[in-house]
């Protein structure tokens, strides 16, 4: 078997919500496979960690200013890194927001705030990544999904909905990219313990009835999923695209 196709040398990679948990562990093990990444935030500071860790490895890294609430700043952004970096070869369209609500309490800003970043942010940051990528004839975008995108979970209605919205994106913009060479997949990462997600894990009976749920018996580590990201952005996939790989122990398989 030929290996060298999970190597992205030469590639130029962005990864919006770089700054922690599972966007930081994507970025650094696309680095650890050769590309050149671009982390990004709404904060350049938050990124000093993520951009630590990368370079402590001979990594190169770039961080970026990103707020993925404002539209045309996130275009012209990726544009500018685009042009910048001779082109974009990956995109990770990672960056999330959750807020667990009682649906008869969620209010009209609490609505655009989550479904604005998750799933309006999301194809902007694909729509300006995609334009640089079809001038060249080829890119992968990755979408980070959720288990959401398959199963309703109580007080959190938006990010459900957002995050099933944003499957059903990466299947049409994979079907109408694909002619331009822009390859559109996903990735649904189970029970992974982030800042994000903590406030569940504290309690130790929610623990205990989700890790009976899982197949597997565990929850996952941030590095669980290096080898799929890398797997859809190298050209391991180059045949793969409108998919999603669930990351989640077995989870859905079994429900």
């Amino acid at each position: 078997m030929n290996l060298t196709m999970f190597e992205l040398e030469g590639k130029v990679a962005l990864v919006t919500g770089g700054s922690r948990g599972l966007g930081q562990a994507m970025a650094i093990g696309l680095s650890e496979a050769g590309a050149e990444v671009i982390v990004t935030s709404r904060k350049l500071s938050s990124l000093d960690e993520t951009c630590a860790k990368i370079e402590e490895t001979g990594g190169k890294v770039r961080r970026l200013e990103l707020d993925v609430e404002d539209i045309a700043g996130l275009q012209n952004n990726i544009s500018g890194a685009a042009e910048k970096h001779g082109g974009l070869d990956i995109l990770i369209n990672n960056a999330g927001y959750e807020e667990v609500c009682s649906s008869l309490e969620i209010d009209e800003a609490l609505w655009d705030k989550i479904t604005g970043t998750n799933l309006k942010g999301a194809f902007f940051a694909a729509q300006a990544a995609a334009r640089s990528m079809a001038e060249k004839g080829s890119g992968s975008i990755v979408n980070i999904c959720s288990l959401t995108s398959y199963v309703g979970v109580p007080t959190a209605v938006p990010y459900t909905s957002s995050k099933s919205g944003l499957l059903g994106m990466t299947r049409a913009l994979s079907a109408e990219w694909a002619a331009r060479g822009v390859r559109v997949n996903g990735i649904a990462p189970g029970y992974f313990r982030t800042e994000l997600t903590d406030a569940f894990y504290k309690d130790e009976d929610w623990q205990k009835a989700m890790l009976d749920k899982i197949p597997m018996s565990a929850f996952g580590d941030a590095n669980d999923l290096k080898g799929a990201v890398i797997f859809l952005a190298s050209d391991a996939s180059r045949y793969v695209t409108g998919q999603c790989l669930a990351v989640d122990g077995g989870y859905l398989a079994s429900i």
